[in-house]
This record gives structure tokens, C-alpha cells and sequence, in this order.
């Protein structure tokens, strides 16, 4: 079932308390008056929507960032923020009454900085390990991680399925030691899995012939096609080999703003706000987002 956003569910209260005054109004029976009920309709129409947000800083939003994942989070040529997860925090901070305040801190001293009161919350796209979720909350997830194929641009529309590459002699490259690398191993068993440890080594690999296809994720895919047009594309498969999400990172405890950035987050995604910052920030076309809204 779709979660109806904050705001729409002020107006349809709003609009039941100007149904009830028309009705009042046409009442001799000394009930209420056209008067009481407009001020009432007005008073239920202006309650502040209950948000759970209890700021460490009065009037700020702090959040605790690592702003060195270009293009999802990171400073831009003027040494301001910039990024995915900025663009929609400098959304969400005037819908809790606030000013965004970001602090870059090093990635390892975000949780305990979460759990000190350093922050409001983490915005760094973490993912809800069992481990992460003894110590802190997290909302829904906001950000995907896609780990798509990808193969010379004139062999994209041949490759549809997995067993097109799953055979002895062909080469798949990927980043040594990341989640790309286990994934290819685990997907393509009768491959030859060829780790690197730079990114663009493992594109360049598949680019120049020396090898079949390289496992990696969707946008870093899109960024060496702007820089390498033509050379690689994405293979033509039903679906991504996998998908993951990082989620908001918040205090321990604090039910009520974990409901209501999960309905924050519903309603962008369902309203295509994600999709066209998404796109626009990584050049890509988003994943498929959790359901659920």
C-alpha cells in the first residue's frame, strides 16, 4: 500500500474540517457556528506535523557525512558539498524546520560520532548490517547499489543471459577484493575471475580485448562511458546481478523520526524525485528501489 506523504495527509484533514463546516453552517439548532468551525478547521490545518526530529543543534540539521564518494557525496571545485545524498538532504532540512549543517568526518568515526550526539543523523549510504543495527537505526533505504556486467559495446545485445558468459575460457575482470569480485565468482563459476586493484584497470581489461566482461556497479559504469564513449556498454540482461541499499543512519531509539523520514522517503520515491536526482547526479538510469511504499 502506497504511505500517504505528511503533507498530503494535513490537507485531507483539513479538507474534513471544511466538510463538517459546511455542514454546521446550515444547522439552526445553536450548534457550532460557521466562525468556530472555520477556526478549528484552521487550528487542525496549521498542527505541526509531528517529526520525532529533536535537533542537537536548535534550528540545524547536523549530519555527519564523509564527502569523498564522487558523485554520490563529496566537495565540489568551491570545497562545498555536493552530491546525491547532499542534494536530497538540502530537500528534507526546510521540511523539519531546519538549516542543513553538514560535518565531514573521517567514514570511521560516524557511528560512535551518531552515538555520542555529534550528529542528527548519518547520511553516507550504510548498509543495516546486524552489527550496525545493535547500536544505531536506519530508515528505509534511499540510495541503490546495482552490480551490473559489462561487455564491448558491439556484444551488449548479445549478451541477455548469464550463461552467455558463465563457460570456460571467458575472462570476467573486476575490483580485487570489493563485492563485485565475490559476486562474479559466485555468478560465474566456470569463468576466469581476474581481480585488480584500480577500477579503471579491470574497464580497460575488457575495453582493449584482453578480457570478456567486467562486473562492477551501474554508475561507475556510465562514468567510463562519458570518459570512453563506444568502448563498453551494459550487458542486456533481465536484471541487475544484484542490488543493494544504504539507509539513513539515526540515534538509537527514536521511533517516531525513523516514521517519519521513511514516509519522507516514500513519498520521493513514489512522486520520482529519487529517479531525477539519481539520474542526474550519476548519469544513470536508477536501479530498481525497495518496495514497501
Amino acid at each position: 500500500m502506497v504511505m500517504k506523504s505528511t503533507r498530503g495527509l494535513a490537507a485531507l484533514v483539513a479538507g474534513a474540517a471544511m466538510l463538517t463546516f459546511t455542514a454546521c453552517g446550515s444547522d439552526d439548532d445553536g450548534g457550532s457556528t460557521a466562525a468556530d468551525t472555520t477556526e478549528s478547521a484552521t487550528a487542525v490545518a496549521e498542527q505541526p506535523v509531528e517529526t520525532g526530529f529533536k535537533p542537537i543543534n536548535e534550528g540545524k540539521l547536523t549530519v555527519g557525512m564523509n564527502l569523498q564518494f564522487k558523485p554520490q557525496m563529496y566537495l565540489d571545485d568551491n570545497g562545498e558539498p555536493a552530491g546525491y545524498d547532499v542534494e536530497l538532504l538540502k530537500m528534507l532540512a526546510p521540511d523539519l524546520g531546519a538549516e542543513l549543517n553538514i560535518q565531514n568526518l573521517d567514514f570511521n568515526g560516524l557511528i560512535p560520532g551518531l552515538q555520542s550526539n555529534q550528529f542528527d543523523m548519518v547520511s553516507v549510504g550504510l548498509s543495516p548490517t546486524p552489527e550496525r543495527q545493535e547500536v544505531v537505526d536506519f530508515t528505509r533505504g534511499y540510495v541503490p547499489y546495482d552490480q551490473i556486467v559489462g561487455v564491448p559495446a558491439d556484444k551488449a545485445s548479445q549478451i541477455t543471459s548469464k550463461e552467455d558468459l558463465n563457460k570456460k575460457g571467458t575472462v570476467i575482470t573486476a575490483l580485487q577484493g570489493g563485492t563485485a569480485e565475490s559476486l562474479a565468482k559466485e555468478e560465474f563459476p566456470n569463468a576466469t575471475v581476474k581481480g585488480f586493484p584500480d577500477q579503471n584497470a579491470a574497464f580497460l581489461e575488457v575495453a582493449t580485448g584482453r578480457a570478456d566482461a567486467v562486473v562492477v556497479e551501474g554508475y561507475l559504469l556510465a562514468q567510463f562511458d562519458k570518459s570512453n564513449p563506444g568502448k563498453l556498454a551494459k550487458a542486456e540482461l533481465a536484471e541487475p546481478l544484484h542490488v543493494e541499499y544504504g539507509s539513513w543512519a539515526v540515534p538509537k531509539g527514536n521511533e517516531e523520526f525513523v516514521k517519519f523520514l521513511d514516509n519522507w522517503l516514500c513519498e520521493k520515491q513514489n512522486d520520482g524525485t529519487l529517479a531525477k536526482i539519481y539520474e542526474q547526479v550519476f548519469e544513470a538510469e536508477i536501479p530498481p528501489m525497495p518496495e514497501g511504499c
